[in-house]
């Protein structure tokens, strides 16, 4: 019997998407290897291909699709509704269903140029929306710690899929216990019901390999995240080990939120059932988004399915208009704000401010180079929209009046609809200029401290922000800084740091304009100070903490280890919460 064009539509799509699987869970899985061997500099390379691989699918599967049909039928949304129940019908039993959706929605709107979006032809919502997510598949192991937290570790350490043995496995089982003993609520601690209870599935990013689950007992629930290191030993034998060690436990709701940040690179973790995964990670983390969890363990695509399914339900109950975002007005992006959602929009400008010499595909370069980079915690990962559609009664009558001036190239009206050809989404943050505005003086001194902090950071993995006005730093609910303006962005290994030349004729130095040549890349971090902070106090205290940063040869210092090969270690918590900072020796 022949097939339909429906029919075979829909099965060249899934076809394309095993090959996105395939491939996706071979890159993930090699992780265990990667970390095994130390591979760092390999793990943020496949860190890299994996985040381009959807991309790359996509665009193989429309090749083949081109091929395959006339542009007639391809282009006809009737046969798109029928190639939709088909693919239903062939993916209703699979575990990654959803992520299959997310590709056949990707194929939908590359043909259409993201027109057309409607729940007939594409899945807008999901097939299963009412089904409840239950495969039988155990993805957990579960321990009973009756009231033994040594053992307990020795087990969630010991029993994990991991190809490296422990240095001492003995000393890292009692830090852990010695650690929750003191810091658990008695009640969780103390109970005779009190579980342990971890994923199977090993977290792996950048240096780190983390167990993830909870404790819970006595009618009590914590999360629980163990992160685990290579090659660092304690005391005076500190990085003599070649074994692993644990980091240290993390406990904190808000800590182990920081953990799956959207500041941070994406997990590399093989887990059966994806949305079960995001599920277990949702009860721990009931503040966080599940389009944002989706993203933490590498299906940013679908994050973004999430994420526009949520805020399509956040629009719809009018509690709110978009409006122009707080602060100062960008030279490059118009950015614009939906409070209740705390979710930023930024559009690139038709015209930038003169100071500004980018073009528009310089800016979506510097956003991609983002997006496939190591944001050590430190710049906000991006959605990436096209054809944003909303009823001009949820605009604020301002904030449209600005978008349709500053960018009428992207933005235009068409009846009562508000078209938006291409724009970035980013979680909201305050701005840091404006944070500091309402700070007392020990808020001010940390959250000073934290922008030096992001400023090193960023460096050390490579990252000049080239911008560093406080303007260009949000702070996070949970207070850290993090990078969001990205226009000037560059390689730290791109830039030429220099001294300021020393006068040799009286009264060259009071100059207006410089009386030395400087070239394109040159950069000159003794002038930081009034370019970054214009108020003198801050800009002093900043000084007083982060000297380093004023001074070239620290950049260049940066720049050498870069070239050497050093990939940086930034961990997501506290130097002083590592185990291995409490057992080094005082001097």
């Amino acid at each position: 019997m022949k097939l339909s064009a429906a029919y075979r539509l829909a099965a060249t799509i899934l076809h394309g998407f095993d090959e996105y699987r395939t491939r996706f869970r071979a890159i993930t899985r090699d992780a265990s290897r990667r970390f095994r061997d130390a591979a760092w500099r390999e793990a943020q390379q496949a860190s890299a291909a994996r985040i381009n691989l959807y991309d790359d699918k996509v665009a193989a599967t429309l090749g083949r699709l081109r091929r395959t049909f006339q542009a007639e039928v391809l282009t006809h949304c009737e046969c798109w509704r029928e190639a939709k129940a088909h693919y239903a019908d062939l993916i209703d039993q699979r575990l990654d269903y959803e992520l299959a959706e997310t590709f056949f929605n990707s194929l939908f709107c590359s043909v259409f140029h993201h027109r057309h979006i409607r729940d007939d032809w594409m899945f807008v919502y999901s097939s299963r929306d009412s089904a409840p997510r239950h495969s039988g598949i155990c993805l957990t192991r579960t321990r009973r710690v009756e009231g033994d937290w040594v053992g307990a570790l020795h087990w969630a350490l010991g029993e994990a899929r991991l190809e490296t043995p422990f240095d001492d496995l003995e000393r890292d089982s009692r830090l852990g216990a010695d650690f929750l003993t003191g810091h658990l609520p008695a009640a969780l601690r103390d109970a005779a019901d009190t579980e342990m209870e971890l994923l199977e599935s090993v977290f792996y990013r950048n240096k780190g390999a983390y167990l993830v689950g909870r404790l819970r007992g006595g009618g009590e629930q914590l999360p629980l995240a163990l992160p685990i290191l290579h090659g660092e030993g304690y005391g005076e034998e500190a990085g003599a080990s070649e074994g692993l060690h644990l980091d240290t436990v993390l406990i904190e709701p808000e800590e182990v939120s920081i953990i799956f940040s959207f500041t941070r690179a994406y997990f590399q973790v093989d887990t059966q059932v994806p949305g079960e995964c995001v599920d277990f990670l949702q009860e721990l983390m009931p503040d966080k988004p599940e389009g944002e969890l989706y993203s933490a363990i590498g299906f940013y695509k679908h994050g973004k399915t999430e994420f526009f399914r949520g805020l399509n339900r956040q629009v719809a109950r009018r509690e709110d208009k978009f409006v122009i975002a707080p602060g100062v007005r960008g030279m490059v992006m118009a950015v614009f704000v939906l409070p209740s959602y705390r979710t930023v929009f930024k559009i690139i400008k038709d015209r930038f401010d003169p100071a500004k010499e980018v073009t528009h595909q310089a800016v979506r370069d510097k956003y991609q180079l983002v997006k496939c980079h190591d944001r050590v915690g430190r710049m906000a990962d991006t959605q990436e929209f096209s054809n944003f559609i909303a009823r001009r009664d949820h605009f604020d009558s301002e904030c449209l009046d600005h978008l349709l001036e500053v960018a009428p190239s992207t933005v235009s009206l068409r009846d009562d609809k508000v078209i938006i050809k291409h724009c970035y989404v980013e979680r909201m943050m305050t701005p840091l200029n404006l944070y500091l505005e309402r700070c007392d003086a020990a808020e001010t001194r940390a959250v000073l401290n934290d922008y030096g902090n992001a400023i090193k950071q960023l460096a050390a993995a490579n990252i000049f922000p080239g911008d560093m006005l406080l303007k260009n730093f949000g702070v996070t609910r949970h207070g850290r800084v993090v990078f969001y303006d990205y226009d000037e962005i560059c390689y730290l290994t791109e830039c030429h740091f220099r001294h300021l030349p020393r006068a040799h004729v009286s009264g060259q130095g009071l100059s207006a304009e410089p009386w030395f040549s400087v070239g394109p890349d040159d950069i000159f971090p003794e002038e930081f100070g009034p370019f970054m902070i214009a108020n003198p106090d801050l800009r002093a205290l900043f000084t007083e903490l982060h000297p380093e940063l004023f001074d070239p040869d620290y950049w260049r210092g940066l720049q050498r280890a870069i070239r050497a090969g050093k990939v940086i270690d930034v961990t997501p918590y506290r130097d002083k919460q590592r185990f291995v900072e409490a057992a080094a020796p005082t001097h």
